[in-house]
């Protein structure tokens, strides 16, 4: 039985929502190819499919509250059609409790699938089509990561390529780990083969993805770190920039700086999140480093390149955190001036270590502090917009923005550019002059 046979119509159509990370985009990705060689359409319209797939995020309690909503949204439809294929797959599906939840309160789900599982994706639907009976797959330990999937990309100007999986870091707050398994890099070849044949496709911009991308190669016999993939990569014929995220500090070395200073195609942005300026609460969070260490390799990376943009991540109240460990991550964001933070208050994770810890501070006085952080990042992100005036910078334009000829773009740092021209430089690489901004978005004009 096939897809059309099961759901009685040629071409049934699937539709797939993708909650939290680049990852899971990357992921989703690769479910839709398993899809389309199933003999499905895939539509942006949830009310015509047949097969409804949601991708889901544990990081934060709010994404998976998220998930919950548009899961129960779906009861009435799947009542009033039986055929209709309701998936829940990705991060929340390795937590037991979500597991247990999604057995006994959501009955009309059908297939829940890990991450470690999404390459089986075409088996679990047949076994459903065939058994007709829920099917559940989670937890599977996966040494080898699974090649040769078909891949059905968002766009055609930017590509993600995922060179590793999992987590060895075991932040005491993060549930990675757990929902993502150990870490597992691809095999050196693989990778290349498949940034060929991006560059072939003709995308500008390749993103590197990991968990941590400077562990890649931990567990393979081919001797690469991550700054010879990247530069490898960049060397590929074409043109074209290559990014990379995330990296984490205890493993930024100056190895990798370097191949960013001497590569025009490496962009120069690097995403090194600190969490904390406190080095106390950064021992609690079991990240490994020091704020010393951190201001180090920026440091560096600022002298090697000179105008490399610095962004990061930052959680606000983390369980034992005093108003005075807080303002010493204040002091770090104004001694740093990150180009641009994501910013977030402390969620609880079932099955983390940091669930454990006592948490005194309300909520409502972590509220304070994040906004109070948010206060000092605009002034930082105002300093850079002022910075750049006057300055000519390579951007690459990635679509229209509206009606009157604007054009949204972006630089090599990772930031949105706002550019009036034709529509036909759009996937380009233009020069422009920078001339104003407002909020965190620079205004160009393009220099002809």
């Amino acid at each position: 039985m096939n897809a059309a046979e099961y759901h009685g119509r040629l071409n049934p159509c699937a539709f797939v929502r993708t909650y939290g990370c680049q990852q899971n985009v990357a992921d989703s990705e690769k479910i839709k190819g398993i899809l389309l060689n199933m003999g499905y359409n895939l539509t942006n319209d949830e009310s015509t499919a047949d097969l409804i797939l949601f991708n889901t995020c544990a990081v934060r309690e709010h994404a998976e509250d998220r998930v919950f909503g548009n899961v129960g949204a779906l009861k009435s439809r799947k009542k009033k059609n039986p055929k209709l294929i309701v998936a829940v797959c990705g991060c929340m599906p390795e937590e037991k409790h979500v597991v247990e939840r999604l057995k006994k309160t959501f009955p009309f789900v059908d297939l829940v699938f890990g991450t470690r599982s999404f390459s089986h994706l075409e088996s679990l639907l047949k076994r459903l089509y065939l058994e007709k009976r829920r099917v559940f797959e989670y937890g599977v330990e996966e040494k080898v990561v699974a090649e040769g999937l078909p891949i059905h990309r968002d766009g055609d100007l930017k590509a993600y390529l995922s060179i590793m999986y999992g987590c060895d870091n075991f932040c005491s707050y993060c549930i990675v780990p757990y929902t993502r398994g150990r870490e597992r890099s691809r095999k050196y070849a693989d990778v290349i083969k498949e940034a060929h044949s991006i560059v072939e496709g003709g995308y500008k911009e390749i993103t590197l993805l990991g968990q941590n991308v400077n562990s890649y190669g931990k567990g393979l016999h081919e001797g690469i770190s991550f700054p010879k993939l990247l530069n490898d990569i960049a060397n590929i014929n074409g043109d074209f920039w290559v990014r990379f995220m995330t990296s984490h500090p205890k493993d930024a070395t100056r190895e990798l700086i370097d191949f960013m200073a001497k590569n025009d195609k490496i962009c120069n942005h690097i995403h090194l999140p600190f969490q904390s300026g406190s080095n106390r609460i950064l021992s609690r969070m079991n990240r490994k480093y020091t704020r010393e260490d951190y201001v180090e390799i920026v440091r560096y990376a600022r002298c090697k390149i000179p105008n490399v943009s610095i962004t990061s991540d930052i959680i606000v109240g983390f369980p034992g955190e005093t108003y005075e460990d807080f303002c010493e991550t204040l002091s770090l964001v104004k001694e740093i001036g990150f180009t641009a933070l994501f910013t977030f208050i402390y969620s609880r994770r079932t099955g983390t270590k940091a669930a454990s810890f006592p948490d005194p501070v309300p909520y409502s006085e972590k509220n304070k502090w994040f906004q109070q952080l948010l206060e000092v990042q605009k002034e930082k992100t105002s300093e850079y917009c002022e910075s750049v005036q006057g300055e000519i910078m390579r951007v690459l334009v990635e679509k229209s923005a509206d009606a009157n000829g604007h054009l949204t773009a972006r630089n090599e740092g990772n930031v949105v550019v706002d550019v009036e021209g034709d529509k036909d430089l759009i996937g380009k690489f233009v020069n422009v002059r920078i001339v104003g901004y407002k909020n965190w978005v620079l205004k160009g004009e393009v220099i002809n």
